[in-house]
């Protein structure tokens, strides 16, 4: 799947978490800078992992490595906007998932949320160890099917 097939609201995503843009976040032109968009995707995937597969970055032996990522930006952001990243799973490997993330912000003259960005963020999960691809455990992969996505899911 491409980014061009992620849904375009809010709806569309099984897990969603609100993120407080900070004045930090801003660049010289008043917005939210590109680079924060990855970081944005990196919080929401993480946070589901943790809160629901269980993960511990620090101590777990399989930890995932992002290998690939991409962002098609739709409409500026600014602080001290609220925004809500939306998390989906597009493909489940033995060893890899490929996530979808959407990037919402919320408009006070708005009924819907106004998509941001679409992203796209693939993980290899690997031994700590050897740094070389495991599969996927099982609490992971159990909590990453209930995200998977098909387009009957909207």
């Amino acid at each position: 799947m491409t980014i061009r097939n992620l849904p375009t609201v809010l709806n569309g995503y099984k897990y969603r978490l609100p993120i407080q843009t900070r004045w930090e976040d801003n660049d010289q032109y008043g917005h939210v800078n590109n680079v924060k968009y990855y970081a944005f995707f990196d919080t929401v995937i993480n946070k589901f992992l943790i809160e629901k597969g269980g993960l511990n970055p620090q101590k777990d032996n399989t930890i995932g490595f992002c290998v690939d990522s991409s962002c098609k930006f739709l409409s500026p952001l600014s602080f001290p906007e609220t925004i809500t990243a939306g998390l989906l799973v597009t493909k489940i490997g033995s060893s890899s998932v490929h996530y979808g993330v959407g990037i919402f912000s919320e408009h006070e003259n708005e009924n819907e949320p106004k998509l941001s960005a679409l992203g796209s963020f693939v993980h290899v999960f690997v031994s700590r160890e050897t740094q070389r691809p495991v599969p996927i455990p099982i609490t992971l992969k159990q909590a990453l099917n209930t995200l998977l996505f098909t387009h009957s899911s909207l």
